[in-house]
């Protein structure tokens, strides 16, 4: 079993805060679990906290069954892949990716054997005897997943191992580690601060800050329904739009009214502590607005100006004293100042509230 478990996982150095304060998650065999957040919210030290390479302050770690908190590293049946690849000059490929075998004493043959499969499986065969200052970018990060894939791990542990390659590139790699985790069949943790990187790869997404899990979920459930408006804000792209907005209650449904236009919200809400009339803050998703006719409720806007991706078209709004995004098809032009209803898809609104940030849609 390469299930993992975080019990109360806490660190800190000397008396500073806690760069991680009191973490608990159960990664199930198998799992494709990405650690998503932004610079400094610790995601990098958690994931060297389960390779051993940082010691834990308070808590436990365990691996399968097995608590491995005083277990070293290269005993833990992990393996771990770095942003920088970490390639040995000197040696040749095949080098590279035997050199951890040889500290573990394995075999020649079964070495030779390892590397050849592993490089199959990557396409860089043609490359062994070839060494790193030869290699382009993407070719070296296939060689330190190699090297990782050799080692036979229970767990693959990947702190942004795309991050220094070129756009291009990272969408094919991304590509090749779903791939290669479907083949390995094995449980992997994946460092970034990417969403597109999380959504692609992720199985779940644990999304951090300050030392703290803010989400744990589906891209899917995080998507549809973030927990608050960090999470909401930094898995949205573009970016997510905030209204401010009042619930109401009319003949027993709850309506989200804005600037005089309502809702009816049917999603069940968590309104624990608050009053119909009260404020709250709508989240509206650019992808979930729509040109509205004169016979649909929306929101009065001025074009500011077009953006073309692709088949879509963003257009950035003016509505009141605030921006506005609205992502749609690519089959009209809009030019600047134009008057524009803005409708919304009454089933994606996300509602939060005004003081904690919180949203009090419940995900179903």
């Amino acid at each position: 079993m390469s299930s993992i478990t975080l019990k109360s996982l806490t660190k800190k150095y000397a008396k500073d805060r806690n760069i991680l304060n009191q973490l608990n998650l159960e990664i199930e065999d198998k799992e494709f679990l990405v650690l998503l957040g932004p610079s400094g919210c610790g995601k990098s030290t958690l994931l060297q906290m389960i390779a051993g390479i940082e010691e834990v302050t308070e808590g436990e770690v365990f691996i399968g069954q097995t608590c491995v908190n005083d277990v070293e590293p290269k005993d833990r049946g992990v393996a771990m892949v770095f942003q920088n690849y970490a390639l040995y000059p000197h040696m040749t490929v095949f080098e590279n990716m035997a050199y951890g075998l040889k500290i573990q004493k394995v075999k020649k043959e079964e070495r030779k054997k390892r590397i050849e499969a592993a490089a199959e499986i990557l396409q860089i065969t043609p490359l062994l005897k070839r060494y790193p200052n030869q290699l382009s970018g993407g070719q070296k990060q296939r060689v330190a997943i190699g090297r990782a894939i050799v080692k036979e791990p229970k767990v693959f542990l990947m702190d942004e191992p795309l991050s220094n390659l070129d756009a291009k590139l990272r969408n094919e790699m991304r590509i090749e580690i779903k791939k290669l985790h479907e083949r390995l069949n094995s449980t992997f943790i994946y460092v970034t601060h990417d969403q597109v990187e999380a959504v692609t790869l992720g199985d779940r997404i644990a999304i951090m800050k300050d030392g703290e899990f803010r989400q744990i979920g589906t891209p899917l459930e995080i998507i549809d329904c973030p927990a608050d408006m960090f999470v909401a804000s930094f898995i949205s792209s573009p970016p997510i739009n905030y209204v401010n907005a009042k619930l109401t209650k009319e003949d027993g449904s709850v309506f989200v009214e804005i600037d005089g236009a309502s809702w009816e919200i049917t999603m069940p809400l968590q309104l624990t502590g608050m009053s119909f009339g009260d404020e709250v803050i709508a989240g509206i998703r650019p992808e979930h607005c729509f040109i509205a006719n004169e016979n649909e409720h929306g929101l009065l806007m001025e074009v500011l100006f077009t953006e073309i991706i692709g088949t879509d078209v963003l257009l950035h709004l003016q509505y009141k004293n605030q921006s506005f995004l609205l992502k749609k098809n690519l089959d009209q032009l809009y030019e600047k100042g134009q008057k524009i209803k803005v409708g919304i898809h009454a089933d994606k609104f996300n509602l939060f509230h005004k003081s904690t940030e919180k949203n009090l849609r419940v995900y179903e």
